[in-house]
């Protein structure tokens, strides 16, 4: 994509089946949001013989959700406050319709790139010019914040270091450990190449120095930042085929469910592993793993449980590590994103497996609606235990399309959602996904093909900037009066400091922020965003609890207050 002019932006597609494909087709897709465009005026450029030449996008009927299917060049579409021109390179076929997912009447502009159920080897490739007018959105915004109201405890930002490259995570772990700072950590337990063999005593193994060595390599990472004091979550992607049922495919079936349950015959034997494991963390590498859980085990990635066999792992591991010495609690969930808040609903009404649930956690993939981000928080606080993300990013498929990682788009939806997260859910921490190689937040040294030096992304300034917020802050309830501007508030009150993270993603505009302690007399101030890199800003005075200051355009700016004079 290329940028010839501030209004205009030139796309060009390429695409390969790598397969043969039963769908309906592939089509390049732009998803305009329903409060602006839900209806407007939709007018193809040079449309085919017998094409209608307009279309209003006024909201359809329940029956039916597709606007117009036809062939031209291009389209018009124009709304009260803003026109989108989209101009293909050759004719292609035009699909307009409401996306519908979940409440979502978000309107998709669908441009066909190759035909139904194409054969593997097929390919295509268009471009498309993208020009956009308006009246920009230049209304300052208000934010109030409250600190006679601080809620759950904020213990820092973190990372997930499930290593997967040796080649190139190495680097990528080395210079995220010095620059980022961080409270949380997880790593993998490949449990599958830990206990293969089900006549075998894997902890017996493992003493007499029969360790594969990718078990080892995960055990050593949990090591290092154990050294770095850091809490060490494990959790378990791969099991080995005798601890389930069913046969083990990978990749699995694109139909039916995925992953395979534990085979409830084998608890004990089950058990047993999980708990060698920890006892040899603890004795070998001197490791006591904070939590333990089956990753994303509401959709079988790869282990599958229901939610009470979710809430019975931890009646049965809970004990075990007990009875063993082993410190280590459970989290509940670990969902594979922020829907399946019923997920942990047996644990929360049992008091057995409540009792070893270290922490709630949930990915945050998809579902990070208000509604679900508040259900997360009501959970964590009826256990009475942190809430935690423990994969956070936006997209789970994006390693299949890397270089969307250095989108300013892409960093900025990024940096919102935490946002977001921090301000509804009051997590105590963001596992970010992850530290490696893998949907990395640096660039170079080979990584998505870029062969140059290593080196940070926008990604990784806007999440050092929010891990600059101090640990063991309180979430402070704080409300933006503007659509486009995110904020979150959070307070180190026994030292008296206060951080407030507002996310503009629109025009430049002026923000006032009222509610700080009349102690509080002055603010530093950094920005991120596509062209600056965490840098300091002016400092901003405090009047009376009042602060002001412009926003700069799709960018993320934090707030610092100085420890008042004691």
């Amino acid at each position: 994509m290329e940028a010839p002019a501030p209004d205009t932006a030139q796309v060009s597609v390429q695409i390969q089946a790598s397969s043969d494909a039963s769908i309906e087709g592939v089509f390049y897709c732009i998803q305009l949001p329903a409060e602006e465009f839900s209806r407007a005026r939709a007018e193809l450029l040079s449309p085919a013989s017998g094409s209608p030449a307009a279309v209003s996008l006024q909201p359809l009927t329940e029956e039916r959700n597709e606007y117009l299917r036809a062939t031209a060049s291009g389209l018009r579409i124009t709304a009260p406050a803003r026109t989108l021109e989209i101009t293909a390179d050759a004719p292609a076929e035009i699909v307009i319709r409401d996306d519908r997912r979940d409440g979502n009447y978000d309107t998709q502009v669908l441009f066909r790139l190759m035909p139904a159920n194409p054969l593997s080897g097929a390919s295509a490739k268009a471009a498309f010019r993208i020009r956009a007018s308006g009246e920009p959105d230049l209304r300052p915004v208000r934010v109030r914040l409250d600190p006679a109201r601080p809620g759950q405890m904020w213990h820092g930002f973190g990372g997930n270091f499930r290593i997967q490259n040796e080649k190139r995570d190495p680097a990528v772990v080395d210079y995220n450990l010095a620059n980022l700072p961080l409270a949380w950590s997880r790593v993998d337990m490949p449990w599958n190449l830990w206990d293969p063999d089900e006549s075998a005593d894997p902890l017996a193994q493992a003493r007499a120095g029969r360790l594969h060595p990718r078990v080892h390599a995960a055990m050593a990472m949990a090591q290092r930042l154990h050294r770095l004091g850091l809490p060490v979550i494990v959790s378990a992607w791969f099991p080995p085929a005798w601890a389930v049922l069913g046969e083990i495919k990978r990749p699995p079936d694109e139909d039916g469910p995925r992953g395979n349950p534990l085979n409830p015959a084998k608890m004990d034997r089950i058990s047993a592993s999980i708990t060698g494991y920890f006892i040899f963390l603890k004795e070998k590498y001197g490791v006591e793993a904070a939590m333990f859980s089956f990753n994303e085990s509401d959709l079988g990635i790869d282990v599958r449980q229901t939610p009470r066999e979710h809430a019975l792992l931890l009646r049965t591991l809970g004990p075990d590590f007990a009875r063993h010495g082993l410190a280590t609690r459970l989290l509940a969930g670990d969902t594979s994103d922020a829907d399946p808040v019923d997920f942990v609903d047996p644990v929360l009404a049992d008091p057995e497996a409540a009792r070893f649930a270290g922490a709630v956690s949930f990915h945050s993939w998809r579902g990070c609606t208000q509604k679900n981000l508040e259900r997360w928080l009501a959970a964590a606080r009826r256990l009475n235990v942190p809430l935690l993300v423990g994969e956070g990013s936006t997209d789970a498929a994006a390693w299949r399309y890397s270089r969307i990682f250095l989108e300013p788009s892409f960093a900025m939806h990024e940096i919102d959602l935490y946002t977001r997260i921090l301000a509804l859910a009051q997590p105590a921490s963001i596992l970010q996904w992850q530290l490696t190689a893998d949907y990395s937040l640096l660039a170079g040294n080979g990584i998505a093909g870029d062969d140059g030096p290593l080196r940070p992304t926008q990604r990784f300034w806007n999440l050092k900037q929010l891990a600059s917020t101090p640990h063991r802050s309180f979430h402070l309830p704080a409300e933006s009066d503007h659509p486009l501007v995110t904020a979150a508030a959070l307070a180190d009150i026994a030292n008296g400091v206060f951080t407030v993270h507002l996310v503009n993603r629109g025009a430049a505009r002026q923000a006032v922020i009222e509610g700080f302690p009349d102690n509080v007399a002055e603010l530093r101030a950094w920005v991120t965003d596509a062209a600056r890199s965490m840098q300091e800003l002016a400092r901003v005075p405090v009047q009376q609890g009042r602060a002001e200051l412009k926003l700069d355009s799709t960018s993320f700016v934090t707030l610092i207050s100085a420890p008042p004079a004691r």
